[in-house]
């Protein structure tokens, strides 16, 4: 039985030393961003720290927080007024430490995010691309084309995924990077991607899929961001014993 606690800043120290924050150049500030009580023995995990996941943790009687897309982000306004003052007012009044990992949990090698959606569609991992490496290069052994890659992708994530190109091309090294990477469909094509998916879809993506003859694959923000934060949370709830749930707040973008 989980029972155990573990103090606020050996977490962040352990999750700080294990996702190498330090080496990203980052849109948000990555570890502690709201500091609640000292010791923590219940850590609800979620995809972004919106007031719908806040109010949940509440009710579960949560001691931290831990998701993909905290507060803070770069250019945002920087008054605490409107939604901002009232989750801030719910972390604060409620004593919980917020945790947030953006790239870092992009990047890492076996809980993020591209790690853990090679591992859903059963993808074998032969490459890094683009900045940092946050792209990633597999193969399937099962699947032959684009049009069975979009049918597992369906299957798994439970959202139709915006196919564009031709479902009938042959698979050969496939690519991905999770949530909104949509522009590093040029960097997939130039490491020589057969086709490439990501969680969002924008104008220009269109045009280059279609004119470069590599599919683009459209799968949903949230949908390719639903499993890193639960793994990350679960090698945490491992390492020292304490209690973890995953909270998942339905998003159809």
């Amino acid at each position: 039985m989980l029972n155990k606690s573990v103090e606020r800043e050996a977490l962040a120290q352990f999750l700080a030393s294990e996702l190498q924050i330090t080496r990203f150049r980052d849109y948000c500030p990555n570890g502690l961003q709201v500091e609640g009580r000292n010791t923590i023995k219940h850590l609800v995990t979620g995809v972004t720290a919106c007031q719908a996941l806040l109010d949940k943790a509440v009710e579960l009687s949560a001691d931290a927080i831990l998701v993909h897309h905290g507060y803070f982000w770069r250019g945002e306004d920087m008054r605490i007024v409107t939604q901002k003052q009232k989750r801030l007012k719910t972390l604060l009044g409620n004593d919980i430490s917020l945790f947030a990992y953006h790239l870092p949990l992009d990047h890492h090698p076996e809980v993020g995010n591209n790690a853990q959606l090679a591992k859903l569609l059963n993808l074998e991992v032969c490459g890094r691309f683009g900045e940092d490496e946050l792209g990633w290069l597999g193969k399937s052994v099962q699947l032959k084309t684009v049009g069975q890659l979009a049918r597992l992708i369906e299957e798994k994530l439970e959202r139709t995924p915006i196919l564009i190109g031709d479902q009938n091309q042959l698979l050969t090294d496939i690519a991905w990077c999770s949530g909104a990477a949509q522009n590093m469909l040029g960097a997939a094509i130039e490491a020589g991607a057969s086709v490439y998916l990501s969680g969002e879809i924008s104008e220009p993506t269109v045009h280059l899929a279609r004119e470069s003859g590599v599919p683009y694959l459209a799968c949903g923000h949230h949908a390719t961001e639903r499993y890193g934060v639960q793994a990350l949370g679960r090698m945490a709830a491992e390492k020292f014993g304490i209690l973890h749930t995953f909270v998942d707040v339905d998003n159809p973008v």
